[in-house]
């Protein structure tokens, strides 16, 4: 896949919107709930930043994956939660404050966090090609630009205008899902040729990589003694990636400028709302046949 308008000037556009829709529905004292449920954000946090960035490099490492594409699955792997998995978590009558404090959290987090997995997935995949790296301060400074800066302007809409914000959120959550559907049919529109060989060779590992760290983080956090609508928030959050992210950084003339590498993102993208409606219904499924008093 080669870098066209679409990965250098419409991908940066729907990711800001995408990221400014996400800072609408903030407020300052999300940040503040991991002073109210500290070991609940904790346990969220290890399963997103630490276990699954494991899981992903355990799963690229068995699948026979091409180095480009095990990279990018080190890259979703690396990603914060996307924005849409606090409505998932609505859904499924999760935590919906912790999914955002999650959110909003591990998206500071990553912004330090990505270049440094990024940089050790590339040299152990890549290894004669390893030369090509992120370079840490201009990544960094790169996704703050692309994530924080949009986040704060929706939360400063959000503070001074809340009645103005809370109108325009569910607008702008359904045109982000609109610009990351443009964005992955436009991807897989250039490359139709290879698609069928790029989701047989991703689309098993992206399936196994969401479906395990999602039963692994629901088993963390009842493990943990977590309350049911906590556990069943990390698990979303653990499930859905901010995919547009990863197809950034790995498509980007400015980052990695290797859109091969953006295809495991965009076929984890599909499967995880897939994935999502499934364990939406098991546990709506779940409730419904719990006797009544």
């Amino acid at each position: 896949m080669e870098s066209n308008f679409l990965t250098t000037v419409f991908l940066p556009l729907a990711l800001f919107i995408i990221m400014l829709g996400m800072g609408l529905g903030l407020k300052v004292d999300d940040f503040k709930r991991i002073l109210i449920e500290p070991f609940a954000v904790f346990v969220g946090l290890i399963a997103q930043l630490i276990m699954l960035p494991i899981v992903g490099f355990l799963v690229a490492t068995i699948f026979p994956l091409t180095p480009e594409l095990a990279v990018g699955v080190m890259i979703l792997s690396a990603c914060p939660g996307g924005a849409t998995s606090n409505l998932v978590t609505y859904l499924v009558r999760g935590n919906v404050a912790l999914s955002i404090t999650l959110t909003a959290i591990s998206s500071l987090v990553t912004v330090f966090s990505i270049p440094l997995v990024v940089n050790l997935a590339m040299q152990h995949f890549m290894e004669a090609n390893s030369s090509v790296q992120l370079p840490f301060i201009k990544t960094v400074i790169q996704i703050a630009v692309i994530t924080i800066i949009p986040v704060a302007s929706g939360m400063g809409i959000h503070y001074y205008f809340p009645l103005f914000a809370a109108q325009v959120e569910k607008w702008v959550k359904w045109l982000s899902l609109f610009f990351l559907a443009l964005i992955i049919f436009g991807l897989v529109l250039k490359e139709k040729a290879n698609i069928p060989t790029f989701f047989l060779q991703v689309g098993g590992v992206t399936l196994v990589l969401n479906i395990l760290t999602m039963v692994l983080a629901y088993l963390f956090a009842v493990f943990s003694k977590l309350t049911s609508e906590n556990a069943k928030a990390i698990t979303v959050e653990v499930g859905i990636q901010n995919s547009t992210l990863a197809i950034a950084i790995a498509s980007s003339p400015t980052l990695l400028n290797n859109p091969t590498m953006a295809i495991p993102a965009a076929i984890y993208s599909l499967i995880m709302f897939a994935t999502s409606a499934a364990f939406a219904w098991l546990v709506n499924r779940e409730v419904k046949n719990i006797p009544h008093q």
